[in-house]
């Protein structure tokens, strides 16, 4: 993986691999909800793992991969940004989780899936970032295709207040890891910004996991595949594509073309758990996927 930091905005025409990328991490973070659905432990257990056992890939890269002397970390303030990313994904992941048990999952994916309308709206507020018309109609296309996907407006009324407030909270929290790793990728690369967050993410979530669940080994070894492959494929890999990503595209583009994850879950869900696909979310899905070439275009 090439170090980016040095190199100036990229084209549209450069930007096509890292927006393959973005898709491709996108889809493998969707995966995510299968691996959760089949966890022998915990959510919040299940979340560690997800983390900790990410760290093992990262370091081995890291390790065979020669740092730049001039992203290395030097300030106290280094410390500290490297730092932040890690607390806002530990915070989403423990409040969508908690969410999941308190609301329907149907509330819960939808409502954190409005990451990248806070993306946008913090982004216009506090960092001058320049919104075109074209991409607030493709962010609201694609925010209408999922909600058809996850079932109408109606389904918001099967849930709980609390637990779609923490759903919400969640999706303000990984907007704020969204546009603090942009922000770091305009001088630390992909792998040390993933070891930071990684590792910081696995320290604040393991004391959570241990106060709220006890438990935290898998039973079998299937239970052991199931958290590494939600460790390597969702997080390490997913991560790791959307981090690279995000030195070459927009946060607020980039967000929105997340919104592939429940996509993705939907896709998997009827392929591996044999839940049935109906008109209306490939309706949705298919909103989705218009509302985001909508948005590249603006």
């Amino acid at each position: 993986m090439s170090d980016v930091s040095a190199i100036a905005p990229a084209s549209p025409k450069d930007n096509r691999f890292p927006l393959v990328a973005l898709i491709l991490g996108g889809a493998a973070i969707g995966g995510s909800p299968i691996f959760v659905r089949l966890s022998e432990v915990g959510p919040l257990a299940t979340a560690f793992w997800r983390v900790a056992l990410a760290l093992l890939p990262l370091l081995i890269f890291s390790w065979a991969k020669p740092q730049r002397a001039e992203s290395r970390v030097a300030r106290a303030s280094d410390y500290a940004m490297l730092m932040l990313p890690g607390v806002f994904l530990a915070s989403d992941l423990v409040l969508w989780h908690l969410a999941l048990h308190m609301t329907s999952v149907a509330n819960a994916t939808l409502l954190a899936n409005l990451a990248p309308v806070f993306v946008t709206l913090i982004g216009w507020l506090f960092l001058r970032a320049r919104i075109s018309a074209l991409f607030l109609a493709g962010l609201v296309i694609a925010m209408a295709g999922i909600v058809a996907l996850k079932g109408g407006f109606a389904v918001l009324g099967n849930g709980d207040l609390r637990g779609d407030g923490l759903a919400t909270a969640a999706a303000i929290f990984y907007a704020g890891y969204i546009l603090v790793i942009g922000r770091l990728r305009n001088r630390f690369d992909t792998v040390r910004i993933m070891l930071w967050s990684t590792g910081v993410a696995a320290v604040c979530i393991l004391p959570l996991a241990l106060i709220a669940e006890g438990h935290l080994l898998p039973f079998t070894a299937f239970g052991w595949m199931i958290v590494i492959g939600l460790a390597f494929i969702s997080h390490a890999g997913g991560q790791v594509a959307i981090t690279y990503a995000l030195a070459y595209l927009p946060a607020a583009f980039s967000s929105l073309t997340l919104l592939l994850q429940p996509v993705v879950a939907a896709i998997l869900a009827w392929v591996l758990l044999g839940e049935a696909i109906s008109a209306m979310q490939a309706i949705g899905g298919a909103i989705v996927l218009a509302g985001i070439l909508i948005a590249r275009r603006g």
